[in-house]
């Protein structure tokens, strides 16, 4: 399978200096390391950057101005890599040892990743926010890395939707998924406030159609299984609100300075959520961690969510219309200091209510 250029980018005339990074993971795990990817781009600027990744992220890989390539690539495949060794090796994919393998199998001349056989580096810390633990592994290798610097630039395809709400009920695992029945009550009430539609992947399409029926919304709503990745980005990009469990595309709605609201459980926000300094989310979370991330049906954390205290976080949202223009300045971006202390940044609601407390990480 051959390399994905960025169609501005020519061919090199000689065999460039390349900097191979591994994150052959999903939409929310790439979306998380883009602050990374961008301390990567300007460190190595002389370098030509190379994304192993699922061919399905090419368009927004390319979007973030952090890579000249994408090489395709699923999980701990083997790397098709038809090249002279990299001259750096990155392991944003995880903490070894089989992801260490694949890249030390190409025999880099520099090798970036966590501690390991092989490999020196910083050791792995479960309870980090995915954001702050790659950028820690950038500067434990002397590479700047702002965690602020999560936004993406608009895409250049418009929005089938404008200013829609969007309801994305489905998840990569069934305990992260929020009954049907629940986002249904919220989406009925919610088509009061403006045009209400359904997103999910091919696999989710009947998913969301029950959502749909159930909210009394007509068939044109569901949106499921209809867009690829930069048509759902320019959706996220141009909602009033979006409204998903713990699942990729609430990332995008950080990278698009969207407001939305994440139910979580399993999983903390505290490591997935919106990071510090993203303040146009509210988390819905009645930790602490019940139950396991891979079991077969929702987690008793997020059972305990009510679709009352989806549609009262909803309607706080809805009624704040100040939002920044989703456009990204690399340059300026670099000026900006780096966050400071460990306060989860985004609005929580708690059992007790509205709170601006935040998360502890």
């Amino acid at each position: 399978m051959s390399l994905q250029q960025h169609p501005l980018t020519q061919p090199p005339t000689s065999l460039p200096r390349e900097v191979l990074v591994l994150r052959a993971l999903g939409l929310g795990d790439f979306l998380c390391g883009i602050p990374a990817y961008r301390g990567l781009r300007r460190h190595f600027a002389g370098h030509r950057l190379v994304l192993a990744a699922p061919p399905e992220l090419t368009p927004l890989a390319l979007l973030s101005g952090a890579f000249d390539e994408v090489l395709p690539t699923r999980g701990l495949a083997p790397l098709d890599w038809q090249r002279p060794p990299p001259d750096v090796a990155v392991n944003l994919h995880g903490k070894g040892p089989r992801s260490h393998r694949l890249l030390l199998e190409l025999s880099p001349r520099r090798r970036i990743g966590f501690r390991g056989p092989g490999w020196i580096g910083p050791s792995w810390d479960d309870n980090q926010h995915e954001v702050q633990r790659w950028c820690g592994l950038m500067d434990a290798a002397g590479i700047a890395a702002n965690p602020a610097h999560l936004r993406l630039p608009s895409p250049t395809v418009p929005s089938v939707a404008p200013d829609a709400i969007i309801i994305h009920p489905g998840a990569g695992q069934a305990s992260r998924c929020w009954p049907a029945e629940r986002y249904a009550e919220v989406a009925h009430r919610l088509g009061l406030e403006g045009q209400v539609v359904i997103t999910g992947g091919p696999s989710e399409v009947r998913l969301a159609e029950r959502v749909a029926r159930r909210a009394g919304l007509p068939s044109s709503s569901v949106l499921a299984g209809q867009l690829d990745l930069l048509d759902l980005a320019a959706l996220v990009a141009s909602a009033r609100l979006l409204i998903c469990g713990d699942t990729g595309v609430a990332h995008l709605a950080t990278a698009y300075g969207t407001p939305s609201v994440l139910l979580f459980g399993p999983v903390s926000p505290a490591q997935w959520g919106p990071p510090p300094g993203e303040r146009r989310h509210i988390v819905i979370w009645h930790g602490p961690h019940r139950g396991s991330p891979w079991a077969a049906r929702p987690d008793p954390a997020l059972l305990a969510i009510t679709a009352a205290e989806v549609r009262t976080a909803a309607t706080s949202l809805l009624r704040v219309r100040s939002r920044p223009v989703a456009t990204l300045d690399l340059g300026r971006l670099d000026g900006l200091p780096q966050p400071r202390g460990s306060s989860h940044g985004s609005i929580s609601l708690l059992p007790g209510g509205l709170t601006a407390e935040g998360l502890r990480r």
